[in-house]
């Protein structure tokens, strides 16, 4: 979204859904991790929102509704655990995701 930094946000009850194609392929980043594995990430596009105007320039002010997909590549053998069996908790497991 471009803007003044620091100015207000653009008014979001009245912005337009706004169509797209993707001009140039889908990029995603590879990154490899200091524990050996690698991960891709990609930034999935959900909606463009325009939301009117820049007063000072007059810019439109494009909102980007999106969500980053992660996908493991590869990773060292040795960071593989069992996996659980039912009714098993694991203590550093994060609340949800045990």
């Amino acid at each position: 979204m471009m803007g003044a930094p620091g100015g207000p946000p653009p008014d979001l009850s009245k912005a337009e859904l706004v169509d797209y194609t993707v001009v140039d392929g889908e990029p995603a980043v590879r990154l490899k991790l200091k524990d050996g594995s690698t991960i891709e990430v990609k930034l999935i596009i959900m909606n463009i929102l325009r939301a009117g105007n820049d007063p000072v320039t007059g810019v439109p002010f494009y909102v980007v509704q999106s969500a980053p997909m992660v996908r493991l590549l590869d990773y060292p053998k040795e960071l593989r655990k069992s996996p659980a069996k039912p009714g098993d908790k694991d203590a550093k497991a994060l609340p949800g995701f045990a």
